[in-house]
């Protein structure tokens, strides 16, 4: 299967995330894209023109990261990441659709911020962004609980979007106030599939 990836997304570290604790990196080979440059063919595999994308052995192509996870843990006999049924499935949906949602506002963000022509920046946009952000972060501060369960994709979502704030925005120093899911993500950090995926700027 190949992996249609950017080494700074952290969409696509989701996925590569999961794929390792699923134990099925290995099956995976990566296409470097950036999806930003005109002459990319990224819309040969994704007509949304995004990363990441999944193309399959049989030519069929997965796109956007919570289905192309989906369907990785289908193709594994262990515990998965998207519990079958019951509480604790709806529980990591919501954990998972959490992340998803801070990340969608960090990315505006980086468009506001690094895209758009700076006599157009919108200051009032950012800011808005910046609260969902906020929010969601005050959201899982509250509840440590939820993030010590049983690992799925929720926690792996959680993760990967507190590494992109990390990444890309040190100065929202959200650990300050927040000292139960800084305790949390620091030691999920350490996870060997963490280690492997630290986004790096493309050399």
């Amino acid at each position: 299967m190949l992996l249609r990836y950017s080494p700074t997304s952290p969409y696509v570290r989701k996925v590569t995330v999961a794929a390792e604790e699923i134990g099925l990196a290995d099956h995976l080979t990566w296409q470097h894209t950036n999806p930003w440059v005109p002459e990319s063919d990224i819309g040969t595999h994704n007509p949304l023109g995004k990363i990441p994308a999944l193309v399959l052995d049989s030519g069929e192509t997965l796109y956007e990261s919570d289905l192309i996870c989906e369907y990785l843990d289908s193709l594994h006999a262990g515990e998965k990441l998207f519990p079958p049924e019951g509480e604790r499935r709806w529980r990591a949906l919501k954990l998972h659709a959490l992340a998803d949602g801070m990340l969608d506002s960090a990315v505006h963000r980086i468009v506001e911020n690094n895209k758009r022509p700076a006599e157009l920046y919108w200051a009032d946009w950012d800011a808005y962004q910046q609260r969902k952000i906020d929010r969601g972060l005050d959201a899982l501060e509250a509840d440590p609980d939820r993030l010590e369960e049983r690992l799925t994709i929720g926690q792996i979502a959680v993760a990967c979007a507190l590494g992109f704030l990390d990444f890309r925005f040190p100065s929202v120093a959200w650990r300050e106030t927040r000292p139960h899911l800084a305790a949390w993500y620091d030691a999920f950090a350490k996870r060997p599939s963490m280690q492997k995926t630290v986004p790096q700027q493309p050399s």
